[in-house]
């Protein structure tokens, strides 16, 4: 779902149609970023309230020009910047943080096996686990990099930096996580953007 081509506001039914669209990635986000079910679920709620708010704010032409995503990704990191800062660091139970649709997904050769599930939501959960232990501007940047498999100049439209910001700070995330998880951190950053590929 995308914004009006003419740059009108959208309508209550429209916006509604986008945040159908957005909601689930949004929440898993925020999720990852808080690690707490009801802060991620109040942070969407304010992010998508202030995104109705702006949009009807903008002229025709900001609305035209806007990239949606990326800017519904920044909202929403602002509103949880605003919320932590607010808050005293709580702990995570590991399935706060599995996947909630890993259950629902099938392979090409069918569904996973439950010991697979569970494995897999164990690792899933153990590496969210320990990107909440990174200062918030490498996390924000990791969590998209890795998890949300973000490319660096969709990562920079959404933090607002230079990519080779972008890139340090993926970089040096990467690092604080070898430390964390050890050889684990192979199987979970993609082939090819480990740490010798962002040196």
């Amino acid at each position: 779902m995308s914004l009006p081509r003419d740059g009108s506001a959208p309508t209550v039914e429209s916006f509604e149609a986008i945040v159908d669209d957005y909601q689930r990635r949004l929440y898993g986000f925020a999720l990852r970023m808080t690690g707490n079910r009801e802060d991620a679920e109040e942070i969407v709620q304010d992010a998508f309230v202030r995104a109705y708010r702006a949009l009807g704010k903008m002229s025709p032409e900001q609305r035209a020009d806007l990239r949606l995503q990326p800017w519904l990704y920044t909202i929403t990191l602002n509103v949880t910047r605003n919320r932590l800062r607010s808050k005293r660091p709580t702990n995570v139970a590991l399935d706060a943080l599995a996947d909630p649709d890993a259950i629902l997904r099938e392979s090409h050769e069918g569904p996973p096996q439950p010991e697979k599930i569970v494995e897999q939501n164990t690792e899933i959960a153990l590496v969210e686990r320990a990107l909440l232990q990174l200062p918030m501007h490498l996390r924000a940047a990791a969590t998209l990099r890795f998890i949300e498999g973000r490319s660096h100049p969709e990562i920079a439209e959404i933090l607002n930096q230079p990519i080779g910001t972008v890139k340090s700070h993926v970089h040096r995330a990467v690092r604080i996580l070898r430390r964390i998880l050890g050889p684990q951190i192979g199987r979970f950053v993609p082939e090819g953007v480990g740490v010798h590929a962002l040196s």
